[in-house]
């Protein structure tokens, strides 16, 4: 079925350092759609329409959201980056995926763990009561390289500000020493339990269902350590406490 593109217009960019960016885009019209989904965004170039795919960071509405970093071999993005308040871009009319609450088991606590521009589904549901309505604890897991890709900090201290000890939002950065934050990488947070104890909350399947978005080493890589410890994905016909989503 072809795409069906609404013309909407970049209302706000905000750049957080070189290369790695959100764009705020008014697009009435988009169909309503669950926190966690993606939709299309990309603009019409003579031989092609060009678009990819990206997460929302926000809730639906007229205005939305998307965290994106500028690959400089890519097609897309040095594209999307050179645009500006007011520059015209197409998004699709509705959105697709199933990386949603709504596809997540219940648990005492939720972890959201992400790297890079993963973040961004989680930015959106931090913004609706259904996160907090469903779990009595949020843990925000933030994998980077550097101190300047921690992009949405001043939100993530307004959410802890709000929830208090409900919430953890967490960095772990690679390629620097940054106070804070866990040097490394979240697998090894979670092998020497530096990721439990900042969190003070134990990652288990007892306690505990794990979202995770990102970088598909990353994915692989915890969802080994998890089954170790008995956490296998979640599944309608095989309930679990894992639920995945790849971004390539």
């Amino acid at each position: 079925m072809a795409v069906q593109w609404i013309s909407g217009k970049i209302a706000r960019k905000q750049i957080w350092s070189d290369g790695l960016f959100t764009v705020s885009i008014h697009c009435p019209g988009v169909a309503p759609f669950e926190s966690g989904q993606f939709l299309q965004i990309g603009m019409q170039l003579p031989e092609k329409h060009l678009h990819r795919p990206y997460s929302v960071a926000s809730p639906h509405g007229e205005t939305l959201e998307f965290f994106i970093v500028r690959v400089d071999e890519g097609e897309l993005t040095p594209r999307l980056w050179a645009l500006n308040e007011g520059d015209a871009i197409d998004v699709s009319a509705k959105a697709t995926g199933g990386f949603t609450l709504s596809h997540t088991p219940v648990a005492d606590c939720i972890w959201l763990l992400a790297t890079g521009t993963g973040l961004a589904p989680y930015i959106a549901m931090m913004r609706e009561d259904d996160l907090w309505e469903r779990y009595k604890n949020v843990v925000l897991v933030h994998g980077v390289r550097f101190a300047t890709d921690l992009a949405y900090q001043n939100e993530l201290l307004e959410v802890r500000a709000r929830f208090g000890e409900r919430f953890h939002s967490i960095p772990v950065v690679s390629r620097a020493e940054v106070p804070g934050a866990i040097s490394g990488r979240i697998t090894t947070a979670i092998e020497n339990g530096s990721l439990e104890s900042q969190a003070n909350q134990a990652l288990s399947a007892s306690n505990s269902v794990v979202m995770m978005c990102g970088n598909p080493q990353m994915l692989d890589d915890v969802e080994a350590l998890l089954d170790a410890r008995g956490m296998v994905r979640h599944k309608k016909s095989a309930p679990g406490q894992l639920v995945v989503e790849r971004y390539w």
